[in-house]
């Protein structure tokens, strides 16, 4: 009943730009933290990206800084813009959310979507 759906992931050249989309359905995700991870091959996971219900500002992992920017509107949706992609930002990124994490912690999310894979090849 609860349920992520991301997409716009795919394939894109060295320095190019991609954004990405959430979308809840079962539940609104007003007062929840909702986030980006992903995850390359080889790696383990990494919180991209999160906006905490505590305070709701952005924050982002260092590596992309300056590069993605994580939004959201107030119930639906929430989008990772990411531009300057370079291979190490290869991987599957999920779209993540919690209603109890006041805080951007990985292992305090408990919905996941399923992911949608980001490519960056020439």
């Amino acid at each position: 009943q609860l349920q992520l759906v991301e997409s716009g992931g795919g394939l894109v050249q060295p320095g190019g730009s991609l954004t990405l989309s959430c979308v809840a359905s079962g539940f609104t995700l007003e007062h929840y933290t909702v986030g980006w991870i992903r995850q390359a091959p080889g790696k383990e996971r990494e919180e991209v990206a999160c906006i905490s219900r505590s305070d709701g500002v952005p924050t982002h992992v260092d590596s992309v800084k300056g590069r993605f920017r994580i939004s959201r509107d107030r119930v639906k949706t929430v989008w990772l813009e990411m531009n300057s992609l370079n291979s190490e930002d290869t991987g599957v990124y999920y779209c993540v959310a919690s209603q109890s994490a006041g805080l951007c912690v990985p292992s305090g999310m408990d919905n996941w979507g399923k992911g949608t894979l980001v490519t960056v090849f020439s």
